[in-house]
Formats: structure tokens, C-alpha cells, sequence
């Protein structure tokens, strides 16, 4: 999923649908509330999918770039004392924690750990 909104950014699409899954789902709600794609509903009838509302500024893509850590043959947990930082890029870590979808900075405050899902670099 994160693959295609990248794909789909870089040539301009306005909107892109994905199969749905409840964890994509999650994931893109949390895009969604980090201000990374505009708006997020589920396509009932047929074939159940996600349709993301991509978003821009000045026509340029907020998502820059994506690096998938986590992977379904290799899973990559972290401790909250081990979390990564983004440095000064812009950009963040996306955790899975007990307490649902958090970035590393949020993570870090509150003490949790977690599978490292992804690493997302913005435009800005």
C-alpha cells in the first residue's frame, strides 16, 4: 500500500484504491491523522477496497519517500529505550505498539515499544 501511494504521487493521481485489509486501514487512518493523505473510505460491493484521497502542496507530493522495515518473512521489534530518531530530516518512524499506530516521537514519550513498520519521508 504504501508503495502505491508513492507510485501514485509521483505522476499526479489524485485518488488510488488498495484491497482492503483491517491493517491497512488502520495505517492509512494514521496517515490520515499525520496530515499525509487527505481522506480515507472504505468501497463496499464486490471487492472491498480503501480508496485514498492523495494530498499535495504547491503540486508537489507530501510523501517524499517510504523504506518498509518490518517485512512479513523478517518482523523488526524495538524496545521504547531502542527507538530510532528521524534526525533533523523531515520525516518519521511508524510504530505498532500496544496502544495502536504511534510515530517514534510519541512512542518515546510514552514509554512503548513495539514492531518497527515503516520509515516515511516527507516533502516538507
Amino acid at each position: 500500500m504504501l508503495n502505491i501511494i508513492v507510485n501514485a504521487q509521483q505522476v499526479g493521481k489524485e485518488r488510488v484504491a488498495v484491497p482492503y485489509s483491517s491493517n491497512k486501514q488502520r495505517l492509512a487512518g494514521f496517515l490520515q491523522a499525520k496530515k499525509m493523505i487527505a481522506k480515507v473510505r472504505v468501497q463496499e460491493g464486490g471487492i472491498k477496497k480503501l480508496v485514498l484521497t492523495l494530498k499535495y502542496v504547491d503540486g508537489q507530493p507530501i510523501i517524499n519517500r517510504v523504506k518498509r522495515i518490518s517485512k512479513p518473512g523478517r518482523r523488526y521489534y524495538v524496545g521504547h529505550k531502542d527507538l530510532p530518531r528521524a534526525g533533523g530530516r523531515p520525516g518519521f518512524y511508524v510504530l505498532s505498539t500496544s496502544g495502536g499506530l504511534k510515530d517514534e516521537v510519541e512512542a518515546r514519550k510514552e514509554g512503548l515499544g513495539g514492531e518497527l513498520i515503516c520509515e516515511i519521508w516527507e516533502t516538507r
